[in-house]
């Protein structure tokens, strides 16, 4: 599906946009077209009410704000040896194997069902991604000749890094995604002594 997409756009904003344009699509249908095609104009509506569902579905999965924002303060706090073990947590339970890289871009290999894919994430804290890391993680990738690759981090993604991983197909996690592949492991935030 293109980025820029009706569908695409409408799957990145609320679920009841979507909802709204289906039922105004029914509406119209059975207000204004002749009777024997009403019918037929209503069920144009059925994909705007699929978007909906499948919003939905995303939305009530996706971290609340105050999750994200533990996440970013916790994973922010931790060593590369605690962060590298809470990932591989979230990689195993996602069914991947796991093995650790040593030097390189790539700090992972994971593999799962005959793919594997490369993932970059020792810069975590840093504030800002440039596409040089992504640059370093893209150059590893082809000469392994590894279908995906993923780049992990906190900071802001220059435009460059942005176009650059759009352009080579690197998936980049950010405070969101990463509260999402977290959500169910327990963090500690910094000054607690219990994690959450």
């Amino acid at each position: 599906m293109a980025k820029n997409s009706l569908f695409a756009i409408l799957l990145r904003s609320s679920w009841w946009i979507s909802a709204a344009i289906g039922a105004l699509l029914v509406a119209v249908a059975f207000a204004f077209l002749p009777k024997d095609v009403k019918l037929v104009g209503a069920v144009s509506a059925v994909p705007f009410f699929v978007i909906a569902g499948i919003a939905v579905r995303r939305q009530w999965r996706a971290p609340s704000a105050a999750r994200v924002e533990l996440t970013v303060q916790a994973t922010a706090a931790m060593a590369w040896p605690a962060f590298a073990d809470l990932l591989e947590q979230a990689f195993t339970r996602d069914r991947f194997a796991s093995r650790r890289s040593s030097g390189g871009a790539a700090d992972f290999v994971l593999e799962r069902g005959g793919r594997r894919m490369l993932v970059g994430a020792k810069r975590w804290k840093s504030a800002r991604i440039g596409h040089e890391q992504l640059r370093a993680l893209q150059a590893e990738r082809q000469a392994d000749d590894v279908q995906d690759a993923l780049y992990i981090g906190l900071g802001e993604l220059s435009d460059a890094a942005r176009t650059f991983a759009a352009e080579h197909g690197i998936t980049v996690w950010q405070a969101a995604e990463l509260a999402q592949a977290l959500q169910d492991l327990p963090l500690k935030a910094p000054g607690t002594s219990k994690p959450r």
